[in-house]
């Protein structure tokens, strides 16, 4: 679509607007593309590339900006990242976590996203798993018990239930000893169903505290964190935004429901690789200020997530593509060498 000199002052024109965040003039572009050109040659170039929807000229400048379309040719044909250099140079690592806390990981990732990138970090926790592996109740008072949940990952949820009897010490290590032993493996809707059928043959008192435990089970699994987010107030720094209250009113709500983000990290995760979405393209943010860089990550092999930074369209795309690379990387083997 187009010539080497005309790609070369597109390369040019996104790359020192990213950096400075001015429309770039004709004069500044002859410098920044090493090019001989006359500014009128420049200015006939530039000219063609508005046409072709891949820069705009503000109206308060003379000098152009590129359009998401812009962005978008820049990133699929002009970047080149060293990933080898950043991570060598970037002071990046793996995360130092206990194995048994994989929910750690992945905080600790929505905070390194956030921290490399000056962006928001986002991590799509792995798909849940309704199965137990092992499960405690420790008295807290009379008729107040707290039920300790541990899944085959290692995750802990804790819940604390009311119940209509009280319980001894005793009568709780045998109802946690009796679903332990028959039941640990099993989804907890498998485990709700089977002791409605084989309530009658335990002793009432027991059958009624595991029937609650279960219930409260299947509510600490449901209401783990699907997205873990970090740094939205880094974008109150950006020039793009900070000058708009309105849009970013619009963000923070974005963060708040997460649905929307959800729904964009679930679809990142079936494509391999660092996918970017430039200025609402995806179709489920459709704010054409953002643009969101993502990749998935893996235990043991298996895609189970997504992470990516959430900014501002005039963003350094080849340092986010290395950063949410390598993030990505160290997110699947922090979480592999846990399991």
């Amino acid at each position: 679509m187009l010539d080497d000199r005309a790609r070369l002052l597109l390369k040019a024109l996104v790359e020192r607007y990213i950096a400075d965040g001015q429309p770039v003039g004709s004069r500044t572009l002859s410098k920044a593309s090493g090019l001989e050109l006359s500014p009128a040659t420049i200015r006939n170039v530039m000219s063609d590339l508005e046409e072709l929807g891949l820069i705009v000229s503000p109206h308060t400048s003379a000098g152009r900006i590129p359009t998401a379309r812009g962005y978008r040719l820049f990133v699929d044909t002009m970047l080149t990242t060293q990933r080898d250099q950043f991570s060598a140079g970037s002071g990046m690592s793996a995360p130092r976590l206990a194995p048994d806390q994989p929910q750690k990981v992945l905080s600790n990732a929505a905070h390194m996203l956030s921290n490399l990138s000056q962006f928001v970090g986002v991590v799509m926790a792995p798909r849940r798993s309704s199965v137990f592996r092992h499960i405690e109740f420790l008295r807290l008072s009379e008729k107040r018990f707290l039920v300790i949940i541990v899944s085959p990952d290692g995750d802990v949820q804790n819940r604390v239930i009311f119940t209509e009897a009280d319980y001894t010490q005793s009568q709780l290590v045998e109802a946690a000893n009796f679903l332990n032993s028959h039941y640990a493996g099993m989804a907890i809707e498998e485990v709700r169903e089977r002791l409605q059928h084989e309530v009658e043959a335990l002793r009432g008192e027991i059958a009624t505290l595991m029937q609650a435990a279960v219930n409260v089970s299947s509510e600490a699994i449901e209401s783990r964190d699907e997205v873990v987010i970090s740094g939205e107030r880094n974008l109150l720094a950006v020039s793009d935004f900070s000058g708009d209250m309105g849009s970013l009113r619009k963000l923070f709500d974005l963060f708040e429901q997460k649905a929307q983000l959800m729904r964009l990290l679930d679809v990142s995760s079936r494509a391999e690789g660092v996918r970017i979405y430039i200025g609402g393209e995806s179709q489920v943010i459709p704010y054409q200020e953002l643009s969101v860089v993502t990749a998935p990550y893996e235990v043991d092999g298996q895609v189970v997530g997504t992470l990516g930074v959430i900014g501002p369209m005039r963003m350094p795309y080849e340092k986010m593509i290395q950063i949410v690379d390598i993030t990505s990387k160290l997110v699947s083997t922090a979480l592999s060498h846990s399991k």
